[in-house]
């Protein structure tokens, strides 16, 4: 394991599984220091690591977790040690941001539009992705790169990620769906109006 983080006193976003810098983070990122994580060191990520192994880096550095599509690539036992590790990671006032598939809608549209499991459930920059590549894991990247890491070991609905969120500890969970995705904002305690107006959400209920 590698890591790099140096002197920048900038708000710190880890995006964890990001693959490389290139694929950028959502727009309320902007100005802060990025530090990718990824355990395929091909992207050149800052930290070389398993998501499973954040307990090994140092707690309550971070001020959030960008996580988009990888927590699906862990079994569902492991998840509550990745999500452990965000918990480690992140400031007593930080925050995690999650987008995994939407496994309940890609079945509704599947029986809806009478999809087989490799019927093309919609096109991406990369080309078809099909019911089975949203299930299982892109297919063309598993066989290109010979990694079963690239593989999809469970599966989320929006209810079921509130569960996984609440289990492990965070304070307040917002969570939605859209576009065959789950996107999820959990805070270690509770957002601060300065969460509300970088994120656009409502205070929670009773605060």
């Amino acid at each position: 394991m590698t890591e790099q983080t140096g002197g920048d006193a900038r708000r710190r976003v880890l995006n964890v599984g990001g693959n490389n810098h290139e694929i950028a983070l959502p727009a309320h990122f902007n100005g802060w220091q990025h530090l990718l994580l990824d355990i395929d060191p091909a992207g050149q990520p800052d930290i070389v690591c398993d998501a499973r192994e954040l307990q090994r880096l140092d707690g309550a550095t971070m001020d959030a977790v960008h996580c988009a599509h990888n927590l699906e690539h862990y079994h569902r036992h492991e998840v509550r040690r990745v999500l452990a590790g965000f918990r480690h990671v992140l400031k007593p006032d930080g925050f995690c941001e999650i987008r995994v598939p939407d496994i309940g809608e890609v079945m509704r549209q599947s029986v809806a539009r009478g999809l087989d499991i490799d019927d093309t459930l919609y096109e991406s920059g990369a080309g078809p992705i099909t019911v089975r590549d949203v299930i299982y894991g892109w297919g063309a990247e598993v066989e290109r790169s010979g990694n079963d890491f690239y593989c999809h070991k469970t599966g989320f609905t929006p209810k079921a990620m509130i569960s996984v969120l609440t289990e492990a500890g965070f304070g307040t969970v917002y969570c939605g769906s859209g576009n065959l995705e789950v996107r999820a904002i959990a805070f270690v305690a509770k957002p601060t109006p300065f969460h509300l107006q970088l994120l656009g959400i409502a205070p929670p209920p009773g605060s």
